[in-house]
C-alpha cells in the first residue's frame, strides 16, 4: 500500500501516453477513409485532421515516434556525459579535465533548440538522426551535472582511503562515487526527459527530423492548430499526452527519490 500511494499517481499520469505510445499501432487497425477536414462525427470518435484522417488512429500512431526518440536521446546522453564527468572529477591531471570540459562550455553557451536548427538546416536528419542531435547538444549539461555532484563526494576521505588501498578506478568511480551521486542523477534525469521531450517535439513541430504529415503527436499540434477553434480534439489530445508523459515521469522520479530518503523518526532534533 505504500508503494501504491507512492509510485500511484506517478504511473496514473504516465500510463496513458505510455501504453498508448507502444500498444497503439497494433491497435490501430486498417486505415480509415479520408474525410473533410476538421470534422466532427461521421464515425469519428474525436474527429478529423487536417487532411480528414481520423484523429484516433493519429493519436495511436503518433506516441511511439515522440516517446522512442525522446527516450533514446536520453540515454546516449548520459552514456557520454557520465564517463566525462565521472574521469574530469576524479583526474588530477589539471589538463585532462581541461581537454575534456572547456569543449562542451563551448557548447553549453549555444542555445539548444538554436544547434538543432542549424545543424538540421545543412544535414537534414531522420528519427536516427534527431535522436543523435538532440543527445549531442543534452551532453554538456548532463556532464555538467555529473561532473559537480562527482567533485564533492571524489573530495571525502573516504575516496582518498580508497585510493591509499590501491583501489582501482572502476572500485572508486563506480562503486563508491557513482553510487554516492545516485540520486542527483536521478533526479536530474527526470528533469532532463521533460527537457528532451520539449526539443524532440519543437523539432517536430517545426518539421525537423520528420514529414509534414507524419503521425507524431507534435506534428499533429502544429498542422491541426489552425482549426483549433472548429476540431480542437486533433490539438487538444496530442498535446495532452505531451504533458502527461512529462508530469508521470518526473512524478515516479520524485516518488523513487522519497523511497532513498533516510527515515527521520526517532531522530533528535
Amino acid at each position: 500500500m505504500k508503494r501504491l500511494r507512492r509510485y500511484g499517481p506517478g504511473a496514473a499520469v504516465a500510463a496513458l501516453p505510455l501504453g498508448l505510445a507502444l500498444a497503439g499501432p497494433f491497435l490501430v487497425g486498417e486505415p480509415s477513409a479520408r474525410s473533410a477536414s476538421f470534422t466532427l462525427g461521421g464515425g469519428h470518435w474525436l474527429g478529423t485532421d487536417f487532411v480528414g484522417r481520423d484523429v484516433v488512429q493519429q493519436v495511436l500512431l503518433g506516441g511511439r515516434p515522440v516517446v522512442l526518440v525522446a527516450l533514446a536521446a536520453t540515454a546516449l546522453a548520459y552514456l557520454v556525459a557520465l564517463p566525462l564527468g565521472l574521469i574530469s572529477a576524479l583526474t588530477h591531471r589539471r589538463w585532462l579535465e581541461e581537454v575534456l570540459m572547456r569543449p562542451l562550455d563551448v557548447l553549453l553557451a549555444v542555445p539548444s533548440l538554436l544547434m538543432i536548427l542549424l545543424v538540421a538546416a545543412a544535414f537534414p536528419p531522420g528519427a536516427a538522426g534527431l535522436t543523435l542531435l538532440v543527445a549531442f547538444v543534452s551532453v554538456p549539461d548532463a556532464a555538467r551535472i555529473v561532473r559537480a555532484a562527482a567533485a564533492e563526494a571524489a573530495s571525502r576521505p573516504a575516496v582518498e582511503a580508497l585510493r591509499m588501498q590501491g583501489e582501482s578506478w572502476w572500485r572508486l568511480a563506480v562503486g563508491y562515487v557513482g553510487r554516492s551521486i545516485l540520486r542527483t542523477l536521478a533526479t536530474d534525469a527526470g528533469i532532463r526527459l521533460t527537457g528532451v521531450l520539449y526539443l524532440v517535439a519543437t523539432a517536430a513541430f517545426l518539421g525537423i527530423g520528420v514529414a509534414p504529415d507524419a503521425a507524431d503527436w507534435a506534428v499533429m499540434v502544429d498542422r491541426n492548430r489552425t482549426g483549433l477553434l472548429i476540431q480542437p480534439w486533433a490539438v487538444v489530445v496530442p498535446a495532452l499526452l505531451i504533458v502527461a508523459l512529462t508530469m508521470g515521469s518526473n512524478l515516479l522520479v520524485d516518488a523513487a527519490m522519497e523511497n532513498r530518503t533516510p527515515s527521520r523518526k526517532g531522530r533528535r532534533p
